[in-house]
């Protein structure tokens, strides 16, 4: 899974990625950046969410 990486400053691939919810309900992938390990998110919809998460590309932490 890719996400932006506000240090990177371009899409990198994230590891030790978590599916989790955020206080209004949305689902956010949380995890750190291949190249300089900061923290990495990316909202995501709810289909998608549950298909990363059933796929195992993802761990659920919601």
């Amino acid at each position: 899974m890719e996400g932006r990486c506000m240090k990177c400053g371009s899409q990198k691939a994230m590891i030790d990625t978590v599916m989790t919810r955020t206080a209004r309900g949305t689902y956010m992938a949380k995890g750190k950046c291949e190249s300089c390990g900061t923290t990495v998110c990316k909202i995501c919809s709810k289909d998608t969410a549950e298909s990363l998460v059933s796929s195992g590309e993802v761990k659920k932490g919601y």
